[in-house]
């Protein structure tokens, strides 16, 4: 449409015959739909609001970002159907804003969204619009005759790959550093427990020459303090296991046993708390190929912190099952759950909800489960437990026959612009 075109269809609106007019509005129609086919193919969400925040626009990007129907949306107020979003302080400052925000529905997603007010144009000779042309210019639940700001216009533009990339290279920095303290911790600790062993090996010595009485007091002293040295020596390796970065030593393992090897070893707690554990175990699951003893190290940390949380006659649920590409294993406890600002920060090196906790459990198993290519997902709400998902990979290979003729050798000298999987006659792909 050509500039300036509005304007003279509104001063030649008193001297135009209905046929003349019929054609101007097919044309309005035509432009309307063109920019809407354009607006939707864009990846950025847009939605158009008037002056008092209800919808007059939205693409079908912003429908998908936060899971709207336009039908359903026009005319409705945005912060009501975007539920936490504060519009009035959004839009107070009569400029344009920037801002981040996380959703969790219809995902969860990172968006970046940059809101601009929309402001009357005025004419060449200064006066502003009138409403004749606003509703004209089909904006009429956008007109507002006290102010020149009808609206704003939103943009939308999704952050979620680029924000994760930039907390897992925090977290992995964070991971780092954090493995560093912790050889430092483990080695001074470890040189005093040496020496602690040393000496009460020369004592136990000693022991022998003492009288009958006196030899078993302090025999008993001794092998307590042994122990607890032992204990603590125990306590050191495990936390340096299980911090360190380690390449998983991979073999196919059945995910249900190790499951059940868990559930075992936490049986007399079980049985102390009152806990009723309920396993749900697909029997057809593919052998994966894990680590053995990470994943175990994973099972224990997510059990443990589920009866924790428990603490007396609860219920935990663990379901294993799969889809496409994934082994599902599904821990559900009824504990206290945690609020969405806590949940925020399960990962963090030290953050704990617990009188006695390290706040290091949750982020070893995290480490373990994407050393295996997996993932890992909380679900939970205050007062109303808590869901840890975990997905671990499988591949099946499978065997695709080309057509005939795909296996052709390309002469020397030209450039290649087929896609890899046209150059042999044969090849295996993974399913997923």
């Amino acid at each position: 449409m050509k500039a300036g075109f509005l304007e003279k269809l509104i001063e030649r609106l008193g001297r135009i015959g209905p046929e003349e007019v019929q054609n101007y509005f097919l044309r309005l129609a035509q432009e309307k739909g063109f920019l809407e086919t354009v607006f939707n193919a864009i990846q950025e969400g847009i939605i158009v609001t008037d002056s008092k925040g209800r919808i007059t626009y939205l693409n079908d990007s912003a429908c998908r970002l936060f899971g709207l129907h336009a039908g359903d949306a026009i005319g409705k107020r945005l912060d009501e159907r975007v539920r936490g979003l504060d519009w009035l302080s959004l839009t107070q400052s009569g400029g344009p804003v920037s801002r981040d925000m996380e959703i969790f529905y219809p995902e969860n997603r990172f968006i970046n969204f940059y809101i601009v007010p929309l402001i009357i144009e005025h004419r060449e000779t200064g006066e502003k619009i009138d409403k004749k042309a606003a509703i004209v210019a089909g904006s009429e639940a956008l007109w507002d005759g006290q102010n020149d700001q009808v609206g704003h216009a939103m943009i939308l533009r999704d952050i979620t790959e680029s924000r994760r990339s930039a907390q897992q290279t925090i977290e992995s920095e964070r991971l780092n550093a954090l493995t560093l303290l912790a050889a430092g911790v483990a080695h001074e600790i470890g040189n005093p427990l040496n020496s602690l062993h040393i000496h009460l090996q020369l004592m136990e010595r000693k022991v022998h020459d003492l009288e009958d009485g006196a030899k078993a007091e302090l025999q008993e002293s001794i092998d307590i303090a042994r122990a607890e040295v032992n204990r603590l020596d125990s306590i050191v390796t495990q936390f340096l296991r299980a911090i360190r970065p380690s390449k998983p030593q991979l073999n196919p393992e059945n995910v249900n046993t190790i499951v059940e090897e868990a559930v075992r070893f936490f049986a007399p707690e079980i049985q102390d708390r009152d806990v009723v554990v309920e396993q749900r175990l697909r029997s057809d699951l593919p052998l994966l190929q894990i680590d053995r003893d990470q994943m175990k190290q994973a099972f224990y940390n997510v059990i443990k912190n589920s009866l924790e949380a428990m603490k007396r006659r609860g219920t935990l649920r663990i379901h294993t099952d799969m889809d496409d590409t994934h082994v599902l294993i599904r821990f559900i406890d009824t504990g206290s759950g945690m609020s969405a600002e806590n949940l925020g920060r399960v990962f963090e090196p030290y953050f704990t909800t617990k009188p006695a906790g390290t706040g290091l459990g949750l982020l070893i198993v995290r480490r373990i489960v994407r050393e295996h290519g997996g993932e890992l997902s909380i679900q939970s709400s205050q007062g109303k437990g808590l869901t840890l998902t975990i997905r671990l990979p499988y591949i099946e290979k499978h065997v695709r026959m080309l057509e005939a003729g795909e296996s052709k050798m390309q002469p020397q000298g030209t450039t290649a612009t087929q896609s890899p999987s046209r150059t042999d006659s044969c090849r295996r792909e993974p399913s997923s």
